[in-house]
């Protein structure tokens, strides 16, 4: 059994290049060049990712068993009302998953680490896309319903699930033919704007989760009268909301280590919040979705768009396939660059 004298010391923000440092965390750092089995024996270890690592691993097995129990117990198979509602259990497993992963070996290099998170970003990119697949099935206003809109929506999210991670990944390195060039290394997004690319990687983001919504805020925002579906399961939308747009507030402002840098390097931070409070979103989310679905089944059997393989599994199949083409166009450069160039993404002189 490990003692705690045989994990490796910690870092300071000065001891690490600058493509780890994270914005007012100040120590707490893993070594730059660990191991896998080193990231994996760290999450037993306290350092600056130790909690961001398991704010979303144990939530992973919590929408596994969500997801689980609608494909046994309920026969998701069986029944293509269900399907969307299994699109979307199945981003939320993958989100905190991928995220889990992505902290976990994002020491290993900086190679790993962008490719890492590029997985992180598509992730989330198909999440949005799942959240567009039910809201289309379950949530979209009688009086929307079977409209112009309605029949674009879950086509228009998919392209904007496919632009969210091409700009997430941009945001880091830029396109990829400037990866790894000497001249160039200072073009790069994260280098020569970090704030322009802080708030690019947030608007990639928030862009699909507000298009996302539409219909989901206008239901319980702005509709009123007859054909607004007014339902008990608005107090769930409401608290899903809430938290949504804490969770964004809190990536957006690195709030509270930016009031005291140092002070919550390991517990308390905004990612671990983020984390925290996007979770408890995405459960509320779902807890409301599930209600909608059961409580509006028999109306929408019969008035909206017919579920098919085209408009919930086929087209998260589709999303899954060009996120991950993203993924390897973004990042082959880092993959096949020679050895020798493994330290260009250091702090520049």
């Amino acid at each position: 059994m490990l003692s705690l004298t045989e994990f490796p010391r910690v870092l300071t923000i000065n001891q690490v290049p600058k493509v780890f440092h994270e914005d007012s965390i100040m120590s707490g750092y893993r070594r730059p060049r660990s191991s896998a089995t080193d990231c994996i024996l760290s999450i037993f270890q306290l350092t600056n990712e130790t909690l961001n690592i398991w704010t979303h691993f144990l939530p992973t097995w919590y929408f596994l068993w969500k997801l689980v129990s609608v494909v046994l117990i309920q026969t998701a198979w069986q029944h293509t009302f269900t399907w969307p509602l299994v699109v979307l259990l199945l981003s939320c497993c993958m989100y905190p998953l991928a995220s889990s992963c992505a902290h976990t070996f994002s020491s290993m290099s900086a190679r790993v680490r962008h490719i890492c998170f590029y997985i992180d970003y598509a992730a989330l990119s198909f999440y949005s896309l799942g959240s567009a697949v039910t809201y289309s099935a379950y949530v979209f206003p009688d009086k929307w319903v079977n409209g112009f809109f309605h029949r674009c929506f879950i086509p228009l999210a998919l392209l904007n699930s496919f632009i969210c991670t091409v700009l997430a990944c941009y945001s880091r390195l830029g396109f990829p033919f400037l990866h790894y060039n000497p001249r160039v290394v200072k073009r790069f997004p994260e280098y020569q704007s970090p704030r322009f690319s802080k708030v690019l990687r947030v608007a990639a983001f928030a862009y699909p989760y507000l298009f996302d919504h539409i219909p989901l805020f206008y239901r319980v925002f702005l509709c009123v009268g007859e054909g607004c579906t007014d339902s008990h399961t608005n107090v769930l939308h409401y608290r899903h909301i809430a938290l949504a747009f804490l969770t964004g507030f809190l990536f957006a402002t690195h709030l509270p280590e930016r009031l005291a840098p140092g002070s919550f390097d390991y517990i308390g931070h905004s990612h671990q919040l983020f984390h925290v409070f996007g979770v408890l979103g995405t459960h509320f989310q779902v807890s409301a979705l599930e209600q909608d679905m059961a409580s509006r089944q028999p109306w929408l059997v019969g008035h909206s768009l017919p579920i098919t393989f085209a408009n919930s599994v086929g087209v998260a199949l589709l999303c899954l396939l060009l996120n991950l083409a993203v993924i390897v166009v973004f990042s082959l450069p880092l993959l096949t660059a020679p050895a020798c160039q493994k330290n260009k993404h250091r702090k520049p002189s």
